[in-house]
């Protein structure tokens, strides 16, 4: 049965944000999420958490830059849900704009009725008579997808897995697919303090990752500036 709980309020820190500009209701709101003062509400993307938190942002940053730089052909492997879609849209338009050729990107949308829910070997497949990927990325899933990580390294397929669900327990112990890279807030080891981060949210701090670690490679110069400062540093 759901259970409807009342919230403790601070009337203190209520009063502080509701003096700080905020409308009296959202004060008390905030106050009872915890939130103790309007620079918690700042969302600048200069206050992002540092990508290089995220266990495995800097090893897919080079995976990717050396995809782009190399011209290797890129499948990106979305869900069909508004994370796996705005994910997928993200990954496609963030990595041409890090110099990913428009003939090298290419993307898949499982349908869960015929290829069944994330990096499947069904998928995988469909990846490969599609666009004979190099290098395969999953967006918002993959982190369970053992069997159709192996198929796509089987085929010779780099993997990078991004993605922010809960991986498998195999008798009581987490089990993470053979991926060439994993990038999940919710992977072992992971000090990334945001562990509500959606699959969006990963795929983009992963090319920002990308578009540092090209950087400290002289990608940008006079004939390819940097994307713009609408991504943080």
């Amino acid at each position: 049965m759901v259970q409807l709980a009342v919230r403790e309020t601070a009337p203190r820190t209520a009063f502080a944000l509701e003096q700080s500009g905020l409308h009296p209701l959202l004060a008390r709101l905030f106050a009872a999420r915890g939130i103790k003062s309007a620079d918690d509400l700042d969302d600048n993307l200069a206050r992002l958490l540092p990508p290089s938190q995220l266990k495995g942002c800097d090893a897919a940053a080079r995976l990717l830059a050396d995809a782009v730089q190399q011209g290797l052909r890129l499948c990106v492997v979305a869900d069909y849900d508004c994370d796996g879609a705005t994910a997928c849209a993200v990954a496609l338009r963030g990595l041409a704009m890090l110099g990913a050729r428009a003939e090298h990107l290419h993307y898949v949308v499982p349908d869960r009725a015929v290829h069944g829910y994330g990096l499947t070997p069904t998928i995988v497949d469909l990846a490969q008579a599609q666009c004979q990927p190099q290098v395969l990325i999953t967006v918002d899933n993959g982190i369970a997808s053992h069997a159709g990580v192996a198929r796509a390294k089987a085929l010779g397929m780099q993997v990078l897995v991004t993605d922010h669900h809960l991986p498998a327990l195999v008798e009581g112990a987490v089990l993470l697919p053979d991926a060439d890279v994993i990038v999940n807030p919710n992977q072992p080891d992971c000090g990334f303090e945001s562990k509500a981060l959606a699959g969006v949210g990963v795929m983009f701090y992963v090319l920002l990752a990308t578009r540092a670690e090209l950087r400290t490679r002289g990608a940008f110069d006079a004939a390819q500036s940097m994307p713009p400062a609408a991504w943080p540093t």
